[in-house]
């Protein structure tokens, strides 16, 4: 199951991009990627589908797969088939991580960069149709 959690807020100023806590050390500063989060559970899939995206699509990624506990790793849709045994991925620009509007009254149309989100969403098409092709296994 892919969750699509918030696609359309992106920057590339630097600092822009905000973590939990230590994982700034590892991802980058600018809030310019899509990011795809998994539980240890669903690492393969996860790794399959990065790789699967990234071979369909030249748009900045990142991915984790960590502990639910991590704060925004179990933060929507993906819960649910995580807790029925499912694989799932949630695949976000990290929302509140990255957007001050997530989630309120400021949160309006012409705040989402359409364009950007755009590339994301056809290089998720693109990779699920490789990844429902694939009888090799990326």
């Amino acid at each position: 199951m892919l969750s699509l959690e918030m696609l359309g807020a992106y920057s590339d100023a630097p600092g822009s991009q905000r973590y939990p806590p230590l994982l700034g050390w590892f991802y980058p500063d600018r809030a310019n990627f899509i990011a795809f989060v998994a539980n240890l559970a669903s690492r393969h899939v996860l790794r399959r589908t990065v790789a699967a995206f990234r071979a369909v699509c030249d748009f900045p990624s990142e991915y984790l797969a960590a502990p639910a506990l991590v704060p925004g790793v179990s933060w929507s849709d993906q819960l649910s088939f995580w807790r029925e045994g499912y694989p799932a991925i949630m695949v976000t620009d990290t929302a509140f991580h990255r957007y001050a509007h997530y989630h309120s009254a400021q949160d309006t149309p012409e705040k989402i960069d359409y364009v950007r989100m755009a590339l994301v969403v056809e290089g998720l098409a693109k990779a699920i149709v490789l990844l429902a092709n694939d009888a090799e296994g990326l």
